[in-house]
């Protein structure tokens, strides 16, 4: 069943945002609305149906891409600052991928509020990926390293 209500809404919207497409997905219903380049010819809004997803292979899932945050051995920024791979500009940096860490070695350091805390490594390992770029502002929680 066509809501028009929606449609409407949404050509609404697509005026006072200035955007030329809009499309949502609600109950399995696709609604797409699409403005022309040519205002003396305007298009009709599109209803589709949402295709079911395919079903997901093993292989799909193995090959997919870890998420580095559901990673156990990811590192998390403690804090929101400025992350800093060496103790100061041209230095060596702390780690580098592959290097192997005892637990609490730092990792990085990030400066926050002009204060520059270490980030201790949480357990003992090798560093199979870093996740940030030198002098890169991180959130708190953000993934930063991956030890394993």
């Amino acid at each position: 069943m066509i809501d028009h209500t929606l449609i409407h809404e949404l050509t609404k919207l697509l005026d006072e945002t200035g955007l030329t497409e809009i499309e949502i997905e609600r109950d399995g219903q696709r609604v797409r609305v699409v403005r022309g380049s040519a205002p003396a010819a305007p298009q009709a809004p599109r209803v589709e149906s949402a295709p079911p997803p395919p079903p997901q292979t093993v292989a799909e899932s193995v090959s997919a891409p870890l998420d580095p945050a559901k990673h156990p051995g990811v590192v998390k920024s403690p804090m929101v600052g400025t992350a800093y791979c060496a103790p100061e500009p041209g230095a060596k940096p702390f780690v580098e991928i592959g290097s192997r860490v005892k637990m609490g070695d730092t990792l990085l350091v990030i400066e926050a509020m002009k204060t520059m805390n270490q980030i201790p490594a949480p357990r003992a390992g090798s560093v199979i990926q870093i996740l940030f770029e030198d002098g890169q502002p991180v959130e708190f929680g953000e993934p930063l390293v991956i030890i394993e």
